[in-house]
């Protein structure tokens, strides 16, 4: 605050230097008007001249006053705002936690919709789980890092230590010693997609077909199971491709005749294509999201699960997840341990 109440002494000095010179002037010629007038009335002696000059000098130190005071006002008027000002700012720093220098990169496939993807509007990668995980970061003083990654390479990408963890729609089920994990989080369908006017109602009726599926998901996961292996054996063809986009655009030209898919990835789709593709009613199996740390990296996990269990707690996370209640995320949340 020295700044404001040396700019206001200074202000006040200025003034009472200026306004002096100024009293000294308006007397003079306050006097001489008044001698000016006395003369034309027929009056000339000089005691009469006194109360002038006495007068003007008067006049002269209230107008002084006056703006050294009006000076003074502005200057506290000036400091009082500044004050505010920085406690405001003082306010809003104390909200939130100033960055730590520390990183969290995020590996995430950006053909993955609704949880990570390539927002063509902004140019940007977002999506529920990306959404989450800058929440995250902003409350741990933490800067994200998005990193796309080939989902084949996901294992190479975690053990190297180029990513921190993935998080994107990772499938907990089936792999629970595969990694260290946070708690799921999102209860997952994996579906048949076809086309709006495919004659294929039931799982049975793709005996014959040819199927894809996106290489390293959870669905082909699901496939190669025990559970799903006579079915698998009714397929004319079980085909992988690294991008969802791309089956959905070979079933659109009639490479394959369905996509073994997530059920998010498929309303997304759908929502996105009106009257294009449909899902069957039965999905082929369930199973849950978490994120995945390295194997053993305990620390990085709890510290992430303890904000995340804070961000559940007070709504952020269904806040979220209503961004994306098209793709149903709000009902598939597991609010509940």
């Amino acid at each position: 605050m020295i700044i404001y109440y040396s700019a206001k002494n200074t202000i006040e000095i200025r003034i009472r230097e200026e306004t002096k010179m100024m009293k000294k002037f308006t007397a003079m010629l306050l006097t001489g008007m008044m001698a000016f007038s006395l003369a034309a009335c027929g009056g000339s002696n000089s005691a009469s001249t006194a109360p002038a000059e006495e007068k003007a000098e008067e006049t002269a130190e209230a107008e002084e006053e006056a703006a050294v005071e009006e000076a003074a006002g502005e200057a506290e008027a000036v400091t009082e705002e500044a004050e505010a000002e920085t406690a405001n700012v003082t306010e809003k720093e104390a909200e939130a936690p100033a960055e730590d220098g520390t990183t969290f990169t995020v590996g995430f496939d950006a053909e993955y919709p609704p949880y990570g993807y390539l927002d063509m509007a902004t140019n940007d990668y977002t999506g529920f789980d990306l959404e989450l995980a800058q929440e995250l970061c902003n409350r741990r003083g933490w800067t994200l890092v998005k990193k796309p990654i080939n989902w084949d390479n996901k294992d190479a990408e975690i053990d190297s230590g180029s990513i921190d963890c993935i998080w994107n729609g990772m499938t907990y089920t089936g792999r629970e010693a595969d990694y260290t994990w946070s708690d799921p989080y999102v209860n997952n369908f994996i579906v048949i997609a076809v086309m709006a006017d495919s004659d294929i109602n039931t799982a049975e009726d793709l005996a014959g077909k040819v199927v894809i599926t996106q290489s390293g998901s959870s669905a082909l996961t699901a496939l190669e199971g025990a559970d799903l292996a006579q079915l698998r054996g009714t397929f004319a063809e079980l085909q992988q491709n690294p991008s969802y986009n791309t089956c959905f655009t070979d079933m659109e030209a009639g490479a394959v005749d369905a996509i073994a898919v997530d059920i998010g990835v498929a309303r997304y789709q759908m929502r996105n294509n009106p009257d294009k593709f449909r899902i069957l009613e039965e999905p082929i199996a369930t199973e849950q999201y978490a994120i995945a740390f390295k194997l053993g990296n305990e620390e990085l996990r709890d510290q992430v699960q303890e904000t995340y269990d804070e961000m559940l707690a007070d709504g952020t996370v269904m806040k979220i997840a209503e961004n994306y209640a098209d793709d149903s995320l709000p009902e598939m949340l597991i609010t509940e341990k």
